[in-house]
């Protein structure tokens, strides 16, 4: 069964409170910066193991002192679900510095 993808009214009311993401097109995106490469690559691999616990990943871009988490429901037609809003509010619970 295929997940719901929200309506545009529904994503910005999820988003609030949510500092740091933004919607890029049909996304949610964050950029987290970091001290040292290494406290990125660490991060990388705590969010995963969050994310694998929610069966629900993201699209990651680890480089030089930061790393971006790109959240998008496949089977909602590559749009924004309520999937994405809980993993990334989950990741955000790890309580890594923002961007």
């Amino acid at each position: 069964m295929a997940t719901e993808a929200m309506n545009d009214s529904d994503i910005e009311t999820a988003m609030r409170g949510m500092d740091g993401w933004e919607r890029e097109g049909d996304a949610l995106v964050r950029t987290y910066k970091f001290e040292t490469y290494l406290a990125g690559v660490a991060f990388a691999s705590a969010a995963g193991v969050v994310c694998e616990g929610l069966d629900h990943h993201p699209d990651m871009l680890v480089g030089w002192k930061k790393v971006t988490l790109r959240f998008t429901t496949h089977d909602a037609g590559n749009k924004i679900s309520a999937k994405d809003i809980a993993a990334a509010k989950a990741v955000d619970a790890l309580g890594y510095p923002k961007e």
